[in-house]
């Protein structure tokens, strides 16, 4: 199953949410989130600096990763980044692969 790395930004709604519930019940219901996708959560961080949550999850697919994006964005309570993460044994096979590139002006 692909591997994703979600980055969160609380806005003030989302930041109240956090104080009320708690972390402990936010990585809860984020864990069920996943999961009810067909994803397993992996880990749950929250951190100091531009990004407030790192959420690292194995995922159905890019549509399935999309569409909890969206959803969570949607709230207006937090923005997302998602970036697809690779194994080395992924890059291993992309690295192998023939691709005919040309530089622009080459």
């Amino acid at each position: 199953m692909p591997k994703f790395l979600l980055e969160a930004s609380y806005a003030a709604d989302g930041a109240r949410g956090i104080l009320k519930e708690g972390g402990t019940s936010r990585r809860d219901f984020v864990q069920q989130l996943v999961e009810s996708v067909g994803g397993r959560l992996e880990a749950f961080y929250f951190a100091f600096g531009e990004k407030d949550a790192y959420v690292v999850a194995d995922l159905p697919d890019a549509s399935t990763a999309a569409a909890l994006s969206l959803s969570v964005s949607a709230s207006g309570a937090v923005s997302t980044k998602t970036v697809v993460l690779l194994t080395p044994e992924e890059l291993d096979q992309a690295a192998n692969k023939t691709v005919d590139y040309r530089a622009p002006g080459t």
